[in-house]
């Protein structure tokens, strides 16, 4: 990939996750302000917007390893065993429309936002890295900057965050 495609495979890749963060924000506060009833708003395509959210995720991710030859740190590691079964899962609960596939994703959305965090922490500040990485391939290492501060813990911590909030008002649509 050349220095200029990757540019631009980055620049479209923060500002999707920076748009699918301001909605998560938008969302979590439209149902907070008009309570239980604003969840109709997501019965329908909630599951499947996970299931996009994850299944970019992961390509992705799989496009920075494989084609980019990005080489994951231990953290990316962890992020990943996180987001990969959820595309997964979310698939398989979005074609059931089963509102259970949420008490099987959303632990994983936490768990990966929690390594998210912590990721970009040590982005952030590389002295807190300590010694659970590699020396040879550290987590504080920044392949991607985008905007001064998208980086790739910060789009995986976003999708982990849409994920959560789209599966934490999800409710099945009784219409069914």
């Amino acid at each position: 990939m050349s220095p200029e495609t990757l540019d631009l495979y980055n620049t479209f890749l923060a500002v999707l996750a920076l748009i699918a963060l301001a909605g998560a924000v938008a969302l979590a506060v439209y149902r907070l302000v008009k309570g239980p009833e604003a969840s109709e708003l997501l019965t329908p395509g909630a599951l499947w917007l996970a299931w996009t959210v994850a299944a970019v995720a992961t390509a992705g991710s799989l496009i920075y390893s494989e084609v980019v030859h990005f080489i994951p740190c231990r953290l990316c590691w962890y992020q990943r065993i996180a987001m990969y079964p959820m595309a997964i899962i979310l698939l398989v609960g979005a074609i059931r429309r089963e509102v259970v596939v949420r008490y099987y994703a959303l632990p994983l959305a936490v768990i990966g936002l929690g390594i998210s965090i912590y990721h970009y922490i040590i982005q952030m500040y590389p002295s807190l890295e300590g010694g659970s990485c590699d020396p040879t391939n550290p987590c504080s290492a920044r392949y991607v900057e985008q905007f001064g501060f998208v980086s790739i813990p910060f789009m995986a911590g976003a999708g982990f965050i849409v994920i959560a909030v789209l599966l934490m008002f999800y409710v099945r649509d009784t219409r069914e």
